[in-house]
């Protein structure tokens, strides 16, 4: 690794597992400590475990990122261990729905908007808080989705969500470039995670219906590590330039 983040200290939220943990992961092989905020406490633990067993830096904070009061104990949390803070992944999520709108479960869309566009919203609140009061800047990434840039029928809580992450993410860059924050967003397409797993199990298509409906130009689903570098690659000084940019990691599927 090249020493990317060496000397930061980054938050990653739903880190527990999928984009979050190989995000993590490849933050602390390139010198940051981490702060793995989740609901997933075993999980949890165990991507700290495999971090600290590899040589890295990383704890575990219990984080329901829909609530203010938990969110700036995290943040609180992750100074007390590290001292700042310097890099913010705003990356919980929740499974999307699987129903049109005439016949949405009003709870469900409630939930789903609530972590995934409010969660961010409440993150990047304390996060900035944060980063304004070290004035020494920073670089924030919210998690999206192609479903940012390309709605679906049958997901409209998480398409009305994720277009939110970019609305929120360039408000934020608009209001915070002049105090050296840089904000950005990261799209991933279908990537090989626990919820996509278990979303493929209840469609019950074959590999090859599968990638027909939801991949890219590119004849695969991605992995984890591929967005994971995505988002090392804005958060590193190599984009030091780049604010207020939606980065697209799909394959190739808004294109097709």
């Amino acid at each position: 690794m090249t020493g990317l983040l060496e000397g930061r200290v980054a938050v990653v939220t739903g880190g527990a597992s999928g984009m979050g943990r190989a995000t993590v992961e490849l933050f602390a092989q390139e010198g940051a400590a981490v702060a793995v905020l989740d609901v997933a406490d075993e999980l949890g633990q165990e991507t700290v475990g495999a971090v600290t067993a590899a040589g890295g830096r990383a704890i575990y904070v219990p984080t329901d990122v829909t609530g203010s009061a938990s969110v700036a104990r995290a943040v609180a949390d992750v100074l007390d261990a590290f001292g700042s803070l310097d890099i913010a992944v705003n990356n919980a999520a929740v499974m999307p729905d699987d129903l049109p709108v005439h016949d949405m479960d009003e709870e469900v869309f409630r939930r789903i908007v609530s972590v995934d566009l409010v969660g961010v919203a409440v993150c990047l609140k304390h996060e900035v808080r944060q980063l304004l009061a070290q004035g020494t800047g920073g670089a924030i990434v919210n998690i999206g989705s192609t479903r940012s840039r390309r709605a679906s029928g049958l997901a409209p809580a998480y398409s009305a969500a994720k277009y939110g992450v970019i609305g929120l993410t360039e408000s934020a860059a608009q209001q915070y470039g002049s105090a050296g924050l840089r904000i950005n967003a990261v799209l991933p397409g279908v990537v090989n995670t626990p919820m996509v797993a278990a979303r493929r199990a209840v469609s019950g298509d074959s590999d090859a219906q599968y990638l027909a409906r939801v991949g890219g130009v590119m004849p695969r689903i991605g992995d984890p590590i591929e967005v994971a570098r995505a988002t090392l690659w804005l958060c590193s000084d190599q984009a030091s330039y780049v604010t207020g940019h939606s980065l697209v990691a799909d394959g190739g599927y808004l294109v097709k």
